[in-house]
């Protein structure tokens, strides 16, 4: 089980020392959420939370991931990173692929790219990109952006992306990792096609009904190879409930530590000393556990 601090509604003044702790304590990444701007008036309802409601406030912060990456990847030297989830169909590919893969190439290889199609309409709206072919235009964009992540001359021809013979550098000397995000059997085939799945906040048996889910896709479609699937567990707090979890197939926990024990709302220092106990109270024991 690898563990990585969940950065959401953080004030962007505090990430530079939780990533150095994070590094230093032996955490795997810090996961990164993503938003452009917080409409105050929507009509699409938040899908995360039963009537809709959003689960922050308007003072939330939301600093663009590769800015936060490149500066963050300088101050620390192992601690990866990946967004939690970025909306590439919000984006043009080629802007996506130019921010990725410089900050890949800026923290030596320590990002991946977490993926979902958005649920903002009135976000797309904002930035001039269409909602109803979100899906079709993720897919499609992330096949160009692997393209444009390889070395030399790149030519792609889709429904809606044309990219005449051109060369994009820098480019990573390895492919970041492509995660995936959403409950539906769409969203799970999509992963699947992938690197791994990234969930929200589960009770420990539905992430492992997730992950089982998850599992028999793969094994439907014929995949192979290393596969993550990050959530965040609601009702785990000793090393054995994380093992259960990593029993039952989930590899990566993201988590907020200094929850555990000074709350949400704990300043700077509480949170890095709650990082600190969490890694003695449970990364440690469970490192030692399984080797």
């Amino acid at each position: 089980m690898r563990f990585s601090i969940s950065t959401a509604f953080l004030p962007t003044d505090q990430l530079t020392p939780i990533a150095r702790a994070a590094d230093e304590l032996g955490y795997h990444a810090l996961a990164i959420p993503d938003h452009v701007v917080d409409l105050e008036t929507l009509s699409t309802p938040y899908p995360y939370t039963p009537d809709g409601a959003r689960r922050w406030d308007f003072s939330a912060e939301w600093p663009d991931p590769w800015v936060l990456v490149g500066a963050l990847a300088a101050v620390t030297t192992r601690l990866r990173f990946f967004t939690s989830v970025y909306v590439p169909a919000m984006r043009n590919p080629f802007q996506v692929a130019k921010s990725v893969g410089t900050a890949a190439v800026l923290s030596g290889n320590r990002v991946a790219l977490g993926v979902g199609i958005g649920w903002c309409e009135e976000e797309f709206a904002l930035l001039e990109e269409n909602f109803r072919t979100r899906g079709k235009r993720t897919d499609e964009g992330l096949a160009l952006v692997k393209e444009l992540w390889e070395p030399g001359w790149t030519e792609f021809h889709g429904d809606f992306y044309d990219a005449p013979r051109l060369v994009m550098e820098p480019t990573p000397t390895e492919q970041p990792p492509v995660y995936v995000g959403g409950l539906s059997e769409i969203a799970f085939a999509r992963a699947a096609r992938h690197d791994g799945w990234i969930g929200d906040m589960y009770k420990t048996d539905e992430a492992i009904g997730w992950a089982t889910r998850l599992a028999e896709v793969r094994e439907e479609k014929g995949a192979t190879g290393d596969f993550s699937v990050i959530v965040a567990l609601t009702d785990a707090f000793l090393p054995e409930h994380f093992e259960r979890a990593r029993a039952g197939g989930v590899t990566d926990c993201m988590t907020m530590p200094w929850a555990y024990y000074f709350g949400l709302d704990a300043n700077v220092d509480q949170k890095v000393e709650g990082m600190a106990r969490f890694a003695a109270d449970v990364i440690e024991p469970l490192r030692a556990a399984t080797g």
